[in-house]
């Protein structure tokens, strides 16, 4: 489980190193609206891949060991810690049009343009128009529908079908 505090915490672990880091999934979410509005499993991180040896070093010096799922590539890794805290890890690169290239698909600039809050802290994360179109195409949860309805919602999106 990932509390505000601890987002906070492991936002702050890239911040301090310098290292860009934009929220996804639940968090991600959360930040947009504002406000913490269900309890997270785990924190969804992007990270340029120019940034993620870095970034890894720091989180396994934090006490984060890799877990193996049955989704881990190259380019999207889990790691928990002790505390039973998870980052869920995309690692991408920008190409050269500016275009974010995440596991063979590129995705235009503005995917990253979302600003929310988690608490007092300012933080980068994927829009919301992109964060209801990233729920599309795989079997989604109770958390997933509480995610896109609230963002449809709140910034006026038509709720997808496969939502309805």
């Amino acid at each position: 489980m990932v509390n505000e505090k601890d987002a906070i915490e492991i936002i702050f672990y890239a911040e301090e190193n310098e290292i860009a880091i934009w929220l996804d999934g639940g968090w991600g979410v959360d930040a947009l609206l504002g406000e913490e509005t269900r309890v997270h499993n785990d924190i969804d991180l992007f990270v340029e891949k120019s940034n993620s040896k870095k970034f890894l070093e720091i989180i396994k010096e934090k006490g984060f060991s890799e877990v193996i799922e049955a989704y881990t590539t190259t380019d999207h890794t889990v790691w928990k810690d002790a505390k039973g805290r998870i980052i869920d890890l995309h690692i991408f690169e920008f190409d050269e049009q500016g275009y974010l290239v995440f596991e063979g698909e590129a995705y235009p600039p503005e995917v990253f343009s979302g600003i929310g809050k988690i608490g007092d802290k300012v933080v980068k994360c994927i829009d919301a128009k992109n964060q209801v179109l990233f729920h599309l195409g795989y079997e989604y949860d109770e958390n997933d529908v509480h995610d896109v309805r609230l963002l449809c919602e709140r910034f006026n999106i038509p709720i997808p079908n496969e939502y309805k």
